[in-house]
């Protein structure tokens, strides 16, 4: 059994991955977490390098969320945690501090209105517009049906167009087909 032609064809594979992977976790969560998360998802796919399909990203995209998600839900955890450890060291007439901002966004105004969105709805924006996704490469990243994507990301751009103030809707048309 030979290690280094498996290796050598997975260190290509994982360096079309890296670049994406990073831009698409940067829009996400912060820098710190988004190398964590990045580590983590080439991790999973050199340990499922025998199941990756011939066109990877989706299916990378896919595991990097999954990735975040267990980031995220960790990350809950901690702030769950430090907020009863410091209340019950705290002086009582003091309020709990508030947990910062997992990411920040550069457009306030969309991050607002992506903020009103379902959290499905904005990540199939997300994956749309941000990662240039089609409906069948979305629906194998979130786990449901070319159509119902199709659909739902049909819906979810409508609702965010709406939401977004007459100028940014004008420069969101042309810069996106």
């Amino acid at each position: 059994m030979d290690v280094e032609p498996r290796q050598a064809g997975f260190e290509a594979v994982a360096q079309g991955l890296i670049e994406p992977l990073r831009r698409y976790l940067a829009r996400r969560t912060d820098p710190a977490t988004a190398d964590d998360v990045l580590s983590e998802t080439l991790l999973v796919c050199w340990r499922r390098r025998a199941e990756l399909p011939v066109e990877p990203l989706a299916w990378a995209y896919a595991v990097a969320r999954n990735c975040l998600a267990n980031a995220e839900r960790a990350r809950r955890r901690q702030d769950r945690l430090l907020v009863r450890i410091w209340q019950l060291a705290r002086p009582p007439e003091q309020a709990p501090p508030e947990p910062p901002p997992a990411g920040s966004d550069p457009d306030p105004e969309l991050a607002a209105a992506l903020a009103r969105l379902s959290a499905v709805d904005a990540e199939l924006v997300r994956l749309w517009a941000w990662e240039e996704l089609g409906p069948a490469e979305i629906a194998l990243v979130v786990g449901l049906s070319p159509n119902a994507v199709s659909i739902r990301l049909h819906r979810a751009r409508q609702k965010l167009r709406s939401m977004l103030p007459e100028h940014e809707r004008a420069q969101a048309e042309v810069e996106r087909p």
